[in-house]
């Protein structure tokens, strides 16, 4: 993502809906820092809360339809003004987006809602995030990212589709497998275009001479294969053909990782951070595809690597630079920042590993909840005084 560090001069509305990574990321890490310490005290029955969905369910649609999508607008609302030369959605119609992404919070978990309201309040805040994308695609000619758009548009189908099979009383775990997919693709392409673009920057001010591999083969049969990977989980997803496809993906994304140089950006864990972001997905294809092969972990603990792993550390990435850039400060990642970095590493650490030592499965669950949501509501308290003011530069 470019990083524009100024406000576009004829906004005068609150500052927190002059750009869409302010809301959405603020919302995004307040949410998680509550929905998964619920999660875990309604696993360990601390808790009676009740939703619509039993409470496996409701934890993995409000992470993955409800948590992630957020953060995912939140880039992509700041993203298309530099892909498109366009100005931003911004003021009352931000406003109003944020606020039915909140209404589908809400309807989930407010249990006399009826399902059905809650299916049309929650279903349509991706339809409306797909429409605006293909819209600003459309009005800018930014036809080379169309990609994105019907990435997005099979996110808000798959969420469709959670509801409607729930309703009918089916069981719901293809369309959280689509969005898994339709994730691990989206890494594929932004991480890939961001974590070298960022470090070749960071390089070049360095004055080093090593630079990261241009964009090649290897890179488009990378995401390729995560793309054909992905789609085979989705319909096959205990065929011994997906495992080999999936770690044949995370073979060729780990080629296309070294290539980037990372180990010479510690200097800076604001970038240092977006490889092992990356990494987190190379492991994800891997751990995931061992798995369905009947190597290592059950397949259930396996997706952590990708949820908690690579989609956990990967968005407080971007959550943080970006928030650090658009908001007209130095990018460097300060002692909280890094602070943030450690706690969601090892939060994703100890959910995958927890369940394989000979410590009590609940007391490691409840750890790895405790540094993977407290990393986000430590972004919110450390960052959210700069998502409500203005840019420091304006």
């Amino acid at each position: 993502m470019a990083e524009a560090t100024k406000e576009r001069p004829n906004y005068q509305g609150p500052p927190l809906f002059s750009y869409g990574f302010r809301p959405f990321f603020l919302g995004a890490a307040l949410f998680s820092g509550i929905a998964v310490p619920a999660w875990i005290l309604i696993l360990t029955g601390e808790s009676d809360l009740a939703f619509h969905y039993a409470p496996r369910d409701w934890h993995g649609h409000e992470m993955v339809f409800g948590f992630l999508p957020a953060v995912i607008t939140g880039f992509l609302l700041t993203a298309i003004p530099n892909w498109t030369d366009r100005p931003p959605v911004r003021g009352t119609p931000l406003m109003l987006l944020f606020t039915l992404w909140l209404a589908g919070r809400l309807a989930i978990a407010i249990p006399w809602i009826t399902p059905l309201v809650s299916a049309i309040v929650d279903g349509a805040f991706l339809v409306v995030v797909a429409g605006i994308v293909w819209r600003e695609i459309a009005a800018g000619e930014a036809w080379d990212r169309v990609p994105m758009g019907g990435l997005i548009s099979l996110y808000a189908a798959a969420n469709i589709l959670f509801h409607v099979l729930f309703l009918s009383g089916a069981a719901m775990d293809l369309p959280e497998r689509m969005a898994l997919a339709i994730v691990m693709v989206l890494l594929a392409l932004i991480g890939g275009r961001i974590t070298p673009g960022f470090t070749h920057d960071f390089l070049a001010e360095q004055g080093m001479t090593e630079q990261p591999a241009p964009f090649s083969r290897i890179d488009g049969v990378s995401i390729v294969l995560v793309g054909v990977a992905s789609f085979a989980w989705i319909v096959q997803p205990q065929a011994m053909a997906t495992g080999w496809m999936l770690v044949a993906a995370g073979f060729a994304n780990l080629v296309r990782l070294l290539r980037w140089y990372g180990w010479l950006t510690w200097r800076e864990p604001l970038v240092l951070i977006l490889h092992v972001g990356y990494g987190w997905l190379v492991m994800s294809l891997l751990i995931l595809g061992g798995a369905i092969l009947g190597l290592g972990m059950p397949t259930e603990d396996a997706v952590h690597t990708l949820t908690t792993g690579a989609v956990g550390v990967m968005t407080l990435a971007v959550m943080t630079r970006a928030s650090l850039g658009h908001t007209g400060r130095p990018k460097h990642a300060g002692i909280m920042t890094v602070l943030i970095y450690i706690m969601v590493n090892l939060g994703a650490i100890l959910r995958l590993l927890g369940p394989t030592t000979e410590f009590s499965k609940t007391p490691m669950l409840g750890l790895a909840a405790v540094c993977w949501s407290g990393a986000y509501i430590l972004f919110a308290g450390v960052y959210g005084p700069m998502l409500l003011r203005p840019s420091i530069d304006e």
